[in-house]
């Protein structure tokens, strides 16, 4: 064991694991479309029946993608449109 440790070496050159600034601005517009829910209940709700319940309630132009996080929801949205509509408060 000793033997195969001793031809272990470090790379003179290891990558930035860090990604570059491009990146993070496109994930910063990505995330800038969510919103994060929760049902104010504390009785079972039926994930699939409310999601299309409020798809159907706000008629959004391009749509909006609605997730399942432990007790949450994720809404993201296609536009601000949309985003600003739900927030300003459609139904």
């Amino acid at each position: 064991m000793e033997d195969e440790l001793a031809n272990l070496n470090l790379a003179d050159k290891e990558e930035d694991p860090v990604q570059g600034q491009e990146d993070d601005e496109e994930s910063e517009e990505d995330v800038s479309l969510c919103m994060v829910g929760r049902v104010l209940t504390d009785s079972a709700v039926h994930f699939s029946s409310m999601r299309n319940v409020l798809v159907e309630l706000w008629h959004l132009i391009e749509g909006v993608t609605i997730s399942k996080i432990d007790n949450r929801i994720l809404l993201h949205f296609y536009n601000e449109i949309g985003l600003e509509r739900v927030l300003d408060g459609i139904p």
